[in-house]
């Protein structure tokens, strides 16, 4: 039986700087190791992987966010990794209480943001979505 998401994984390409934009959403660093060898190998089905890794967590949330960056085998990028419409995994959303105080506090720090925050008309959620590491799609949320 599934209890419940453990982690989600971000390949990113320069991992300091994906840590430090995740840290100043309000994660905290649980974990982080340099990857290498034939377990690692073996799960990810490749070829002399060498990798690190920082795992993350925000505070209350069972759900961990994993960055790690290859060096081998080199990761390529996905030109359509910031389009909405791209089948596979589109985004990871983050649940707020107040949608527009953390859109102008994330203005701030440089965060590119796709349009205004919208309001769901069905539910009233309000949401927007924006830019992380690497073009990574993200989404703000509030619900009412």
């Amino acid at each position: 039986m599934i209890l419940r998401p453990d982690h989600i994984n971000l390949v990113v390409s320069n991992l300091q700087e994906a840590e430090q934009f995740f840290l100043q959403l309000g994660f905290v660093e649980i974990d982080r190791a340099h990857l290498t060898g034939e377990w690692i190998s073996s799960i990810v089905g490749l070829e002399n992987v060498e990798a690190d890794y920082i795992a993350l967590e925000f505070p209350g949330s069972l759900t961990r966010l994993e960055l790690i960056h290859y060096d081998s085998p080199e990761s390529n990028t996905d030109p359509g990794i910031g389009q909405a419409n791209s089948t596979g995994f589109r985004h990871l959303a983050f649940a707020v209480d107040n949608i527009e105080e953390e859109v102008e506090k994330l203005k701030k720090t440089g965060i590119r943001f796709l349009s205004n925050v919208h309001v769901y008309q069905k539910s009233g959620k309000k949401l927007v979505y924006f830019y992380g590491p690497d073009n990574i799609l993200l989404e703000l949320a509030e619900y009412p």
